[in-house]
């Protein structure tokens, strides 16, 4: 009975950790883009978790985890209308559903940032809807419900795929059907810097990022009793620190300057990176993973602007997307038990690989559908002259800064 109190207090405690994230994606998110849009941001990111909260209850959590026969997609419990016995849990059913809520929830919110600035509202509630009600539910179950890639011991401990991939290619997708925002690109396709309007707010929801991570990775054990918490811990923060150094020195050496914003998603990538495999690496294999996200987040930053001509303000696409595959890619290197540097073969690679490239494939796909479907049914894009005053005006009616906005001042004479 002890033992099921301290797992259900450290579930819970994780989970209200990596609520708290939802706080660290709104701040990254709305440093990294214009003031005029703000408020949206703020909106967006309270509605992926409030709107996500309740499809989630009612019908992810059941596609998710619910029995399936054929480990595609769950089939029972909608609307929790279940015991969920199957899972064989060692903690309360509702303390579980609510750390598998904050995941879903992190899953949505990941497409915000690549689609900020230009995007209809009411459309961005259909997305975040969809998603985390069955794009997301179909690979958790895949991959942590019991479904087909589980069967192939495919590793994603905590959601490098699932979370993450899952809303960087979802955020892909989004962002080429939208177009990029006015201003972006010039007339020859070269890409021009939009500037965040506030570094020290992006600044702040990478610490929380960060911090919220440590319920995210160790809170998957879903034990407080596992000593292997302080481990994960240990290889998450190796991780999130080489990303960091390494996107630094990479940037620094690119560009002749320690670049402010790659260095703060370096962070994030190497936490992205880390996450599949937390629980599977040594401290040696946590830092590499890391190093390399910190440099893959900058080159892919580049191509997906310089080559695919793709506009993602915030660089969710290459943080989420490309550093969330190539970690659960890695995780068939350097996992201690069955990875190819540890004398493990290349069972355990080629499931990783063939995981990586199946979740991309279904989440592409259906995102597609998705967004063509919005855009053509209701609208996906703002209007430019909606788009140049700002969402926060044009979608809510108010502006995030009204103390700071130009007005007339009447000449006194």
């Amino acid at each position: 009975m002890i033992e099921t109190a301290i797992d259900t207090m450290w579930v819970l405690l994780a989970a209200f950790l990596v609520f708290f994230m939802q706080a660290g994606f709104a701040m990254v998110e709305a440093g990294f883009t214009r003031a005029k849009n703000a408020g949206n941001i703020i909106m967006k990111n309270m509605m992926d978790f409030a709107l996500g909260s309740i499809i989630y209850w009612a019908i992810g959590f059941a596609f998710m985890f619910g029995i399936s026969k054929s480990g595609i997609i769950g089939s029972s419990g909608f609307f929790i209308k279940d015991t969920f016995s199957h899972l064989g849990l060692d903690i309360p059913l509702a303390a579980f559903i609510i750390f598998q809520t904050v995941f879903a929830a992190t899953a949505a919110t990941i497409v915000s940032g690549a689609m900020a600035e230009r995007t209809k509202f009411s459309s961005y509630l259909i997305y975040s809807a969809v998603i985390t009600a069955v794009i997301y539910p179909v690979v958790g179950h895949w991959i942590w419900g019991g479904g087909w890639l589980s069967q192939l011991n495919f590793v994603d401990f905590a959601g490098s795929t699932v979370v993450h991939s899952v809303g960087g290619w979802s955020a892909l997708m989004g962002a080429a059907i939208l177009g990029p925002r006015m201003g972006k690109f010039s007339s020859d396709g070269k890409p021009n810097a939009i500037p965040g309007h506030n570094i020290t707010i992006g600044a702040l929801g990478v610490f929380i990022l960060w911090f919220g991570w440590f319920g995210f990775n160790p809170g998957s054990t879903l034990s407080g009793m596992d000593l292997s918490i302080a481990h994960i811990a240990m290889t998450t923060n190796l991780s999130a620190a080489a990303g960091a150094v390494l996107a630094m020195t990479f940037s620094w050496i690119r560009y002749g300057k320690p670049d402010v914003s790659f260095t703060l998603n370096g962070a994030l990538a190497g936490l992205v990176g880390i996450t599949a495999g937390t629980a599977a690496v040594d401290y040696i294999g946590a830092l590499a993973i890391g190093a390399a996200s910190g440099v893959l987040i900058i080159l892919a930053v580049e191509f997906v602007e310089k080559i695919l001509h793709i506009d993602d303000p915030v660089g969710a696409v290459a943080v989420h997307g490309v550093c969330g595959a190539f970690g659960t890619i890695m995780v068939g290197f350097f996992a201690t038990d069955g990875g190819l540097f540890y004398g493990g073969g290349v069972a355990l690679l080629g499931a990783q690989a063939l995981g990586v490239l199946a979740v991309a494939a279904w989440t592409l796909t259906t995102t597609f559908i998705l967004f063509k479907a919005i855009a053509t049914i209701v609208g996906l894009r703002v209007s430019a002259a909606e788009e140049e005053e700002g969402l926060d005006v044009g979608e809510h009616g108010m502006e995030a800064y009204a103390d700071f906005a130009k007005r007339t001042v009447p000449q006194v004479h």
